[in-house]
């Protein structure tokens, strides 16, 4: 294996574990133990220490979490969160990630769990595993617990005698081979050393200097490459194949043919590509229009049969206005989005001896795997799915898709490892989108300047499709005898999907909120980050500017005078001061725009202030410095809770100025980086500012996902600032703002 040492331990080389505690052997067989009620975090269904932690005759300590690292840092905060309560350095930790063979089922990386999830487990079973060790330390010592000191792994008595972690696990390594119990001794915030410190990322060193660093970049001794050949359309059927073109192709090893999925596997990657080409141009397809009209896209999302779902009625959800009330009622607007990963998604697998192995950076190994055992027709215990880092991801991209195209692929050439990258068409034309929404809000503002009634509806389909059957695999739906898809059903409140952050955060008496589900998808959909929180906060946070301006009140007052939460008053009051929001001196062309959110009503809270330059001549929006506070509980790793955030605001940021999926009738249009656009260099920000509040002592809330919905409506409201004119719809391309300016 010609990898380098970081890629080959990522992609489970060459930690041995001496036995498989109970849990990982329940999960090989695809089950899990019962909850335990009381348990923090993971703990709750994966109960065993040694299912976290383990600690080698030889003093190596390993962390095992089933989260995959997406770019997020979460391998650093772990680590950090492990070391602290071990206490030891960073550097004494080896991390294992999400792996079906050597870690926890901890089902998706998504939502913002990592920390509150598996930080949480990792946190008390570490604390436990310590005083484990402590115990046996004053046993055998012969010294009260009390009596003991710990340091880098030696835990000591006040007469100097000593022993190792290493030493007391020698001949015990069972001892940590037990339940978690409820409580844990939690080291108190004043004894942190590692916990609270801006410690280097140690995911970025290779990213930067040209490492070994994704899946994209593994390489195994004789490793051939596949390529796969997609239908032009969604409903396009395989009228003919000429086969006999495409077998004479340079260095193919394999042509693989099963209905409408198409591959072909080669010695090198360039014959691959080759290869795909010719059996492109050898492949006719029958296709027919089954695409709305892109103008009249809303319009078919609002004709869509809908299930509808009150998820909130506080008062008599009554919108009209009170007596001396000011009413008004706006909707907002967002296309067909797509992840826009700068590597196309890609796997590595290997088939022998009946067995699958896969290299894959989907957000889900153990879904995953049930999925690609399905696909092929065997047991869960024959496939294992090891994470690697993607280039780009960050929601439901291609990877699951292309996981199941590697394995059907190595199936053809067994004991090869099969190396399958999409091509950029593949990627934008077959990754699951952030599906298209529509908000309308109705709201009245009293003679006093408080919100007297609300009202929020909004049209959506399914945020996640993520895949648990054969059928959500894109190749599973193309076989000639196809898997069914599972049928798309909204998430449940209170994190939610499409009604994600419908329900706001202020104090509103007299509210109503409506979640009109769309179960039918003309274009495949599932899990962009954030999912609907993106647009419902960016829809909430413009209309309350608009409401402010109604109640001619300041914005940032406006929002203060109805919350009650002191935590979102305070990054509201943090962001608008590290901005200078009270100095703000008028340019022309420039506006400030502020706008709040607590990401789910439950994670992290993020303020966000923004000054932007319009030019009224060109319609191009410049976002020029962006300030943001952020509340995300204890802060295991500051810079890395900045690190979330700055992505968080460039992300939302290209999305909301430049990002949309064209269609015609038939197709996709937009297949590369000139029919999608994303926010290139010379648009950033010159400056982007994070203040992180740190909450010593309180759970870990989650990031990732907490800046994109206050981003957009920031610019949203900035924009509004500078020009007068309020956009609506996403994204602010030059043609609707010179529209917006025209009219």
């Amino acid at each position: 294996m010609s990898i380098g040492r970081r890629a080959f331990l990522a992609a489970g080389g060459a930690l041995v574990v001496p036995f498989w505690p109970a849990w990982a052997q329940n999960a090989q067989r695809g089950g899990q133990p019962a909850p335990v009620p009381g348990l923090p975090g993971s703990l709750k269904t994966l109960a065993r220490l040694d299912g976290w932690i383990r600690i080698g005759a030889d003093g190596a300590i390993t962390v095992f979490t089933g989260k995959a690292e997406l770019g997020q840092g979460i391998k650093t905060a772990l680590i950090q969160v492990a070391a602290e309560e071990l206490v030891v350095t960073p550097d004494r930790i080896a991390l294992v990630t999400a792996d079906t063979e050597r870690t926890a089922n901890e089902g998706y990386t998504a939502g913002s769990h990592s920390m509150q999830d598996s930080g949480t487990a990792i946190r008390h079973a570490a604390a436990q595993v310590r005083a484990i060790l402590v115990g046996l330390a004053a046993r055998r010592l012969g010294v009260p617990e009390g009596a003991l000191h710990v340091a880098n792994g030696v835990i000591a008595s006040d007469g100097g005698h000593a022993l190792t972690y290493a030493e007391l696990v020698a001949n015990g390594a069972e001892a940590l081979h037990v339940d978690a119990a409820p409580q844990s001794p939690l080291r108190p915030p004043n004894e942190h050393r590692v916990i609270g410190r801006s410690i280097r990322r140690i995911d970025i060193p290779a990213k930067v200097t040209g490492g070994p660093a994704y899946v994209q970049d593994l390489r195994f001794d004789g490793m051939v490459h596949g390529r796969v050949v997609r239908p032009p359309a969604p409903s396009a059927t395989l009228a003919s194949l000429d086969e006999a073109a495409v077998r004479t192709q340079s260095g193919l090893l394999r042509l693989v043919r099963d209905g409408r999925f198409l591959g072909v596997v080669a010695g090198r990657e360039y014959q691959a590509v080759q290869a795909r080409r010719a059996l492109a141009l050898a492949t006719r397809w029958d296709e027919r229009a089954s695409l709305p009209a892109r103008a009249a896209l809303f319009q078919s999302v609002r004709a869509s049969p809908s299930q509808d779902f009150v998820i909130l009625d506080r008062g008599t959800g009554n919108s009209a206005p009170a007596t001396g009330a000011t009413a008004l009622a706006a909707t907002y607007q967002r296309p067909y989005q797509l992840h826009g990963s700068i590597g196309p998604s890609c796997a590595v697998a290997r088939f022998a001896d009946g067995k699958y192995t896969v290299w894959t950076h989907t957000q889900g190994v153990f879904p995953l795997r049930g999925a690609l055992a399905e696909l092929v027709g065997t047991a869960p215990v024959n496939v294992r799915c090891i994470h690697v880092e993607g280039s780009g991801c960050y929601g439901h991209n291609g990877a699951d898709d292309v996981a199941a195209d590697a394995v059907l692929l190595a199936r053809a050439v067994p004991g090869r490892h099969v190396r399958v990258q999409w091509m950029r068409e593949d990627e934008n034309a077959w990754e699951p989108y952030g599906p298209p929404m529509i908000v309308d809000l109705r709201a009245s503002v009293d003679a006093s300047g408080a919100i007297s009634a609300w009202q929020h509806e909004v049209w959506s389909n399914t945020h996640s499709t993520r895949p648990g059957a054969a059928g959500d695999l894109l190749a599973g739906t193309q076989l000639a005898v196809p898997f069914a898809p599972t049928p798309p059903k909204p998430l449940p409140q209170p994190e939610g999907g499409g009604d994600r952050n419908a329900i706001p955060l202020y104090v509103l008496p007299n509210a109503r909120v409506v979640h009109h589900f769309l179960p039918d998808m003309p274009l495949r959909v599932s899990a962009l980050r954030s999912l609907g929180a993106y647009v419902n906060v960016f829809a909430i946070e413009s209309f309350m500017d608009e409401l402010a301006r109604t109640a001619n009140i300041d914005p940032v007052q406006f929002r203060l005078r109805h919350l009650d939460d002191d935590r979102a008053r305070d990054v509201i009051h943090r962001a608008a001061d590290r901005f200078g929001w009270a100095a703000w001196r008028v340019q022309p062309g420039h506006g400030r725009g502020i706008a709040f959110a607590r990401y789910k009503n439950l994670g992290a809270y993020a303020a966000i202030a923004v000054e932007v330059a319009v030019d009224r001549e060109t319609g191009a929006i410049r976002l020029l410095r962006a300030v943001a506070a952020s509340d995300s509980g204890e802060a295991v790793n500051p810079n890395g809770i900045a690190n979330q955030i700055e992505g968080g605001i460039l992300q939302s940021a290209s999305w909301t100025l430049t990002e949309q999926v064209t269609f015609d009738s038939r197709r996709v249009t937009s297949l590369d980086w000139a029919g999608y656009p994303i926010l290139r260099f010379p648009q950033m920000p010159a400056t982007v500012d994070v203040v992180v509040l740190d909450r010593p002592g309180l759970p870990f809330l989650g990031t990732g996902e907490a800046a994109q919905g206050p981003t957009s409506a920031a610019i949203a409201n900035a924009v509004a600032d500078a020009t007068g004119r309020r956009l609506r719809e996403l994204p602010f391309t030059p043609d609707r703002v010179r529209a917006a300016l025209r009219a």
